[in-house]
């Protein structure tokens, strides 16, 4: 009988709803062993890891990059900000769901995928989004998502100031942490769907 108790097994991460301008503030990768294939976690300015989110928004623009090896490029806009999500052939279905979706007339998509930070010659940390599943959904599921996402980055601001973990004073320390900055930032974000 095989032995399988020294092998390494990775789950999938469940996926965390962060707005835009969050993610967009986020910097700091982590990565808890050495081995290639253990995932990269990014850590978020409210204190937890992320290795996939889930993000919602209108989609505003669509572009299709190369033609052997196509990639397909969008930008998708939350109450906060824009995302950047990107998809090629090493996620064919998501490729073919953005594929799918006319942008001529405004879509509303729900993305998972998973968060990459790249740093440019200039020391600026850019972050996409590769999607790994792409869903067309109506205005109350964007609503829904806001009213969500609004929830559990409220709960992570209360967490970092009642029970810190490591990560949370980890991004304290990364990023100067101030709780009213974020407080805002949700309430902002959920009084433009208010207004909406």
């Amino acid at each position: 009988m095989s032995d399988f108790s020294n092998q390494t097994t990775y789950e999938r991460e469940p996926a965390k709803r962060v707005f835009a301008f969050e993610l967009r503030e986020a910097s700091k990768t982590i990565k808890d062993e050495n081995d290639e294939k253990s995932p990269v976690y990014l850590l978020l300015p409210t204190g937890e890891r992320c290795n996939r989110v889930l993000i919602a928004g209108a989609i505003t623009q669509k572009d299709k990059v190369g033609d052997q090896n196509v990639i397909y490029r969008a930008r998708v806009s939350d109450p906060t900000g824009i995302f950047y999500i990107n998809a090629s052939s090493y996620q064919p279905e998501a490729m073919l769901q953005l594929a799918k979706i006319d942008t001529e007339t405004p879509s509303f998509v729900v993305v998972v995928g998973k968060p990459s930070a790249y740093t440019t010659p200039e020391g600026k940390t850019l972050i996409s989004i590769r999607a790994e599943s792409i869903r067309v959904v109506d205005s109350d599921t964007r609503d829904l998502w806001v009213a969500d996402t609004a929830k559990s980055t409220l709960d992570r601001v209360d967490s970092m100031m009642e029970n810190p973990t490591d990560d949370a004073k980890l991004a304290r320390d990364t990023y100067r942490f101030v709780p009213e900055h974020w407080k805002k930032m949700v309430y902002d974000a959920v009084s433009r769907m208010v207004q909406l």
